[in-house]
């Protein structure tokens, strides 16, 4: 899928949640900024980062993990399946996936190479959800808040807290190698 045709799905899934697309219209800004850094796979990555929260639009949850959601709805219209991967990967995935016992269904998808995993949750972390750019530790930050310390995305993101830093902290510094912002 090119990634016109991404934005257009995206678009066609997350305009009735505005905040959603606000969010994935900047996680596709972010990961923009990071093809210095991706070389072939900048064009994976950019249609990845716009699509990745196509799980939430409600005629595409079937588990009610949005990263698992997102994914096979993308599996079943065709994407590439590293598209599908970086979906169902994306962020506190695993950890979430863990929470909600639906490990085995997140293994239907082969887990991303760790720098397209990074790639694709430092574009995540560094945009809010009203599609501006924010810090990783804000963005996490703000993603507690949100979630009460009993539900699942909470408990998720403060386990995975940890290695989704250290993820953003490597993606930022092959940015700084190449001269990027």
């Amino acid at each position: 899928m090119d990634l016109r045709l991404a934005y257009r799905t995206a678009e066609s899934l997350l305009a009735g949640i505005p905040l959603r697309w606000a969010h994935s219209r900047q996680v596709l800004e972010q990961a923009r900024v990071l093809a210095p850094i991706l070389g072939t796979d900048a064009d994976l990555v950019a249609v990845a980062a716009v699509l990745h929260d196509v799980g939430y639009a409600a005629s595409v949850v079937d588990t009610g993990q949005h990263m698992i959601d997102g994914a096979r709805y993308l599996s079943r219209v065709g994407l590439d399946p590293m598209v599908c991967s970086l979906v169902a990967y994306h962020s506190s995935s695993e950890w979430e996936a863990a929470e909600l016992g639906l490990t085995a269904e997140l293994a239907e998808f082969r887990r991303p190479q760790a720098e397209l995993l990074e790639a694709i949750t430092y574009c995540d972390l560094t945009s809010s959800p009203n599609g501006t750019v924010v810090d990783p530790v804000s963005r996490l930050d703000e993603v507690l808040r949100r979630y009460g310390t009993e539900h699942v995305v909470h408990r998720a993101v403060s386990a995975a807290r940890p290695a989704l830093l250290t993820m953003a902290d490597h993606v930022a510094k092959r940015l700084a190698e190449v001269g990027s912002p």
